[in-house]
């Protein structure tokens, strides 16, 4: 990353203008092009630095619901239990963990009901239990991280 990296970075993490032309905004107040500056984060996303680029939603209050969920995955079932979960359009995201329950996932869902069916059809095409750890509060924690 160079310093103009680091700037859009960090300025992103301010917020995104919702705008017609959030990035020719964002790069005009960073003192460079709109091209430039989605060229530089289509970089930073393919070099990993840049995992995610987007909004986050409260779900439940636009009706839908979120869960984190757990499941412990025998190594030479992860390769298939890991393709299946990825491949449903619930699952916000997924991460492999050194522990008892090693594959942990968020369920992303349009009504919080659906929850529980997206659980069950995932055990049944794994033959794996899903843990449901659901939010019982909400933290806000506004974190920024200087790049």
């Amino acid at each position: 990353m160079d310093e103009m990296d680091r700037k859009i970075v960090n300025a992103l993490q301010e917020g995104f203008p919702l705008s017609r032309a959030p990035f020719a905004e964002c790069a005009d107040r960073l003192g460079i092009g709109e091209s430039e500056l989605i060229e530089r984060l289509k970089v930073l996303r393919a070099d990993g630095i840049v995992t995610r680029f987007g909004p986050f939603y409260n779900a439940k209050e636009m009706g839908g619901g979120l869960c984190l969920c757990a499941m412990r995955v025998p190594e030479d079932a992860w390769d298939s239990a890991c393709a299946f979960v990825n491949a449903r359009d619930e699952v916000a995201h997924n991460y492999r963990r050194d522990h008892e329950l090693n594959m942990w996932f968020v369920l992303a869902v349009e009504n919080e009901a659906d929850i529980a069916r997206v659980a069950h059809a995932i055990e049944a095409e794994t033959g794996l239990k899903v843990h449901l750890f659901p939010k019982l509060k909400e933290y806000f924690l506004d974190m920024r991280v200087a790049a």
